[in-house]
Parts: structure tokens; sequence; C-alpha cells
């Protein structure tokens, strides 16, 4: 099962864009004056589309700089991040409710690096049914969908398994979620916690929408369907 981080599990009401400004000037010598669009895209995009509204061109060691900056930045602004931001209603009850199934991985497939995607869920307390290493994160690739790849790559490794993609759920807030899990033809369970309405994530192809999740059961009964 794979959890998208940002708007689906927690919010981070600006902390994070803060932090993406903070190193963004530390490793380019520009003040951020505008961010590229963020909503499903991966941190290397983000950096790398910012950067092009600047004039810059950034490449792979500038955002390898930039990456270290942002992990080093949210465990130093942990404290921040827990007073501001917040975990969405109902993700710590359907994370373990998902847990106490007791035949279910749980990872994440997110935009985010390896880094600050675990300090984001542990500053809420939601990190402990997460496997991480079986994730798929910024660093691996641009693109969501080959997030996907390598997290089923990973869990067939480490399981010493073959991951059926038929078995797979995900869980995201933004058509680029719904658009990650189609491409690999896996089911996806879009939650409107974000900026897109229920509306839009079913004009992005979701077959199953929900409005949140604070009722766990959309994601049990959409796990049902997987054995």
């Amino acid at each position: 099962m794979l959890w998208d981080i940002d708007h689906t599990l927690i919010a981070t009401r600006g902390v994070g864009r803060e932090i993406f400004g903070h190193c963004f000037e530390l490793v380019t010598g520009q003040l951020m004056r505008k961010q590229a669009a963020v909503d499903g895209m991966t941190e290397p995009v983000i950096f790398r589309e910012t950067a092009k509204l600047h004039g810059i061109a950034g490449d792979r060691l500038m955002f390898e700089a930039f990456a270290r900056l942002s992990a080093e930045q949210h465990r130093l602004r942990a404290g921040e991040l827990r007073e501001r931001g917040h975990a969405l209603p109902g993700a710590a009850r359907v994370l373990a409710a998902v847990a106490a199934l007791g035949h279910v991985e749980q990872t994440v497939v997110t935009g985010n690096i390896a880094a600050v995607a675990q300090t984001k869920l542990a500053v809420f307390g939601l990190d402990t049914h997460i496997r991480f290493p079986i994730g798929g994160y910024g660093e691996d690739h641009d693109e969501r969908a080959e997030l996907v790849r390598t997290s089923i790559r990973r869990t067939s490794r480490i399981l010493n398994t073959l991951i059926d993609p038929q078995d797979v759920l995900l869980i995201g807030d933004t058509p680029a979620d719904v658009k990650a899990a189609l491409d690999n033809h896996i089911t996806v369970l879009a939650v409107a916690t974000g900026r897109s309405t229920t509306t839009e994530l079913r004009d992005a192809g979701a077959g199953l929408v929900t409005a949140d999740l604070q009722d766990p059961s959309p994601v049990l009964e959409a796990l049902t369907g997987h054995g």
C-alpha cells in the first residue's frame, strides 16, 4: 500500500515552503521570489522549475546540495513543523486500522526526499506503521509513476516475493497521484484533502474517491479487492 504524504496525511501550513525558500537561497545565492507548482510534483522538478523562474539552470549537483540542506532544515525545524502543521484528520487512525489487518505492507510514494519524508511523518507520530525502505522518493526519479515502480521493485526485493500490481493500492490527493497509479495499472483511492476536488479527481481517472480520511472505511474497502 502506497501513501502520498503532503495534503494526504499531513499539512505543513507554510513551513515546508519556507524551508524550500531558505535552502533555495543558500544554494543559488538568490532570494526565492516565486516557487514553481508543487502539487503532485517531485522535489527535483520543483527545484529545477523554480530555478528556471529565476534564470538559473539548476543541475543535479545543485539539487543534491539543496536536498542535503532541506533534510537538515526539516530536522532543525521539527518543533516548528509540529506547532504550525498538523496531521490530517483520521490519518493516524487509518494507518493503524490498515496495520491491524496484519497482511498489508504500508509505505510512501512521495515527491519528498526520503529524509524529509521520514521527518515529516515522525513529527506527527505517523511513522510507526510505515516501512520507509520500500518506498519511492523524490531523489529516486523525477516522475511519480517511476517512483511507484521503484517502490514495487524494492518491496519485491526486500520481501523476496514478486509483487503483482493488482495487489497494490495507492492513496493520494492530486491528479498526478491518480496518473501515477493508472500508468502502473494499480488501484488508486483519491482523497480530496488537497487542492483538487472530488470531481477533479474523478475526471483525472480515479475510480475510487473520498472526501477525507476521517472514516477509514473507504481505505479498508479498497483493500478488500486486494485479497
